[in-house]
């Protein structure tokens, strides 16, 4: 996934507008109030310091966002960062420190923790399937089973926790999986009104094709068009005959309900990626706390 650097920035920005936004809107999102909790207790430019404590083992991601959250609240807030993302990090921790005035510091804590949480989470547990297929030449993969809005930070996440990224959506790859496979009468029809609407449109976009059986691979290989394969819900038995008939031809993927338990014999069939939707949509979060000091 490669996006031009001003349109990243002004993403980032957009992101972190809309969380600090709901915070201090209504439930409606129309009417501004406030942070009323900082504004009834805390005396006008009062400044303070908090770090940012780790509470459980795991790998650390989010803090180069959550320096631009800080800044984005209050420009004059100093942010000093102690650990780097990707660090593996074990609880008590300091991961970076930040001073300034107190109400921009409170106003910006629960976004960057939320935000931390949750990429921490992540890369904590995409480090695990990185390293459970370590030695393999396998790579690991992260889906589009993202949170709506978050998918940008989740795949971020992987990245820092030694995956890859699968497509970012549905305008950078042509995925043909089972549906469109099926609605477009089979395999060598839909690949072929792909590279039809590819030449009439002036793409040049990799294409993937969905493959529910071995006779499918053969199909798939035999038709041509097509850069990588995708094994789906096969067995590792299955998917060691699917690599070898693709082998040379085509990239080949592996999907479909791969845990930690059972993944390193599919990794060990000499697939180049398997892709776990799990990376995203069944993390948990990292338990994280901004402390006073």
């Amino acid at each position: 996934m490669t996006m031009d650097k001003h349109i990243e920035e002004q993403h980032l920005n957009q992101l972190i507008d809309a969380a600090l936004a709901e915070d201090i809107t209504d439930m409606y999102g129309i009417i501004p109030t406030g942070d009323h909790s900082s504004l009834a207790c805390i005396p006008d430019v009062k400044d303070g310091r908090a770090q940012l404590l780790v509470k459980a083992n795991g790998v650390l991601a989010g803090v180069a966002l959550a320096k631009k959250i800080f800044t984005r609240v209050d420009e004059d807030l100093l942010f000093e960062d102690r650990l780097e993302d990707g660090t593996n990090i074990r609880h008590g921790n300091i991961a970076f420190c930040v001073h300034g005035e107190v109400k921009s510091i409170l106003r910006a804590e629960r976004v960057v923790l939320n935000f931390m949480q949750r990429m921490s989470g992540i890369a904590t547990n995409t480090k695990r399937y990185v390293a459970a297929v370590s030695g393999t030449g396998c790579k690991i993969l992260d889906t589009r089973k993202t949170t709506p809005t978050l998918r940008y930070l989740e795949k971020w996440a992987v990245r820092i926790g030694g995956g890859y990224n699968h497509r970012y959506g549905l305008y950078d790859m042509i995925m043909l999986k089972d549906n469109h496979i099926d609605f477009s009468g089979g395999i060598v029809p839909a690949i072929e009104a792909v590279t039809r609407y590819q030449q009439q449109h002036g793409l040049k976009l990799k294409v993937e094709v969905e493959a529910r059986t071995l006779a499918d691979v053969e199909l798939i290989v035999k038709t041509g068009g097509v850069d990588r394969v995708m094994f789906d819900n096969f067995s590792h038995e299955e998917a060691r005959e699917a690599v070898i008939i693709a082998k040379g031809k085509l990239e080949t993927e592996i999907s479909g309900g791969i845990t930690l338990d059972t993944i390193l014999p599919y990794a060990e069939t000499g697939v180049d990626y398997i892709s776990v939707g799990a990376l995203t949509h069944s993390s948990t979060s990292l338990d994280l706390s901004l402390k006073a000091f």
